[in-house]
């Protein structure tokens, strides 16, 4: 028997007398070039050729592109280091430097030099831009450009200057500081070295956190009357990463101090609005291990704004909860779990008692979200969302939470957050 060579082209035509199948065929045969094709001549008002083969295939014209930007090139991006190499840092912090469209990593700074080349292999962090707390050489590493600081909070101070004296700029992990004074010092440290300070609230980069903002400012609400905000953790002395968080003089407080944090900036973002009154009570039951010996397990605080509506805070260090509550004229929205570092939820029920889920998008978007942020702003020069002058506010807010506990009673607030019988 005699085969014939058949060529493509003849094999497409001979099975196109098929009953059906040269649709087919040319389906699966010509797709490649359609797809290169088939939008060179739509809406150009030029004719195609007829036999779809006698198409070349093209390149297509650049498409419109969805909301997310290109990644910047990275050579152009800037350069991280963080300085802290705990579980947090290693577990969240240096995977979404590597995730970032703007950042990359290439420094790491930490107390302890053996756990810093074991991260720096993993992450190809060469071992000269590895450093102790002291940063001495940091100030000639160009490539680094902002020191991501991730420290017990007593430590803040001492690594953030450093890091602005070697001409970094800082994103500094909240609170922004042990306490007040601690923050002044280090925002005046980073004017005399023309340097940025951003604190690491995390939320206000997190989709479902940011949809909510974004319906209290657009009224989808009403006007909230009050609002509620609980944050709250299990405290484990067996843990190395919540021994320091035991000890007052690192920590500077207790579970206010820690995750209460999250209650009282969340709401006075939410809401746009400062407290001008607050009445706080604190609670440290005793335990066998004496865990709460030096910091407060249970925090309740009542805010009053200048607007007349009120809300309720707490934190504790039993269990885990982090849940926001806005109640307004119109509908109630709550956010459970509000804080996570993943799968928060936004849900809103209308004043006729309406349920509605409001999906957001991933909540790991929080830690590559502030990066990218704070990295152009450093490139840019534009505006921080979460500046150092927030972190001050709220670190005078959490020392009149302190006071309010230790005297039992009312305290009134300037707008700065500092009590007014401290001015």
């Amino acid at each position: 028997m005699t085969m014939t060579t058949v060529s493509r082209r003849g094999f497409l035509q001979t099975s196109a007398a098929g009953a059906g199948m040269g649709t087919l065929a040319l389906g699966l045969g010509t797709a490649p070039a359609l797809a290169q094709t088939a939008g060179r001549a739509i809406g150009t008002g030029q004719t195609p050729p007829a036999d779809p083969l006698e198409r070349g295939a093209a390149g297509r014209p650049e498409p419109e592109l969805d909301a997310a930007p290109r990644p910047t090139p990275p050579e152009n991006r800037l350069g991280w280091a963080v300085c802290g190499l705990g579980h947090f840092a290693q577990n969240h912090a240096i995977p979404a430097i590597g995730q970032a469209s703007e950042a990359t990593l290439t420094g790491l700074i930490s107390g302890n030099r053996d756990k810093a080349l074991a991260v720096g292999a993993a992450w190809g962090v060469p071992e000269g831009a590895i450093f102790d707390y002291g940063m001495q050489g940091l100030a000639d590493n160009d490539a680094i450009d902002i020191v991501y600081v991730i420290t017990p909070n007593a430590i803040h101070e001492e690594n953030v200057v450093a890091a602005l004296e070697a001409g970094k700029h800082v994103l500094c992990e909240k609170p922004f500081a042990h306490n007040s004074a601690a923050a002044q010092r280090m925002i005046d440290a980073a004017k005399a070295a023309d340097r940025k300070i951003m604190i690491a609230y995390r939320a206000h980069f997190e989709p479902n956190n940011t949809a909510l903002k974004e319906m209290v400012d657009k009224g989808e609400l009403g006007e909230i009357w009050y609002a509620t905000s609980d944050h709250h953790r299990p405290l484990d002395p067996g843990v190395e990463r919540d021994q320091w968080r035991m000890v007052r003089d690192l920590a500077g407080g207790g579970s206010m101090m820690d995750i209460g944090i999250y209650s009282l900036n969340g709401l006075i973002w939410l809401l746009d609005e400062v407290p001008s009154r607050l009445i706080a009570a604190t609670f440290s039951p005793e335990t066998p291990d004496g865990r709460f010996g030096e910091v407060e397990a249970i925090a309740q605080v009542q805010l009053v704004f200048p607007s007349g509506r009120r809300a309720g805070i707490s934190s504790g260090y039993v269990a885990s909860k982090k849940r926001i509550d806005l109640w307004g004229s119109q509908g109630v929205a709550v956010l459970d779990p509000a804080t996570e570092y993943s799968g928060n939820r936004l849900t809103v029920t209308t004043a006729q008692g309406q349920e509605i889920p409001k999906p957001s998008g991933p909540s790991e978007r929080q830690f590559t979200g502030q990066i990218d942020h704070f990295s152009k702003a450093v490139r840019d020069g534009t505006p921080i969302l979460t500046p150092a002058d927030m972190g001050l506010r709220d670190m005078h807010l959490l020392e009149a939470v302190y006071l309010s506990a230790e005297r039992g009673e009312w305290v009134d607030l300037n707008p700065d957050g500092t009590p007014v019988s401290a001015r």
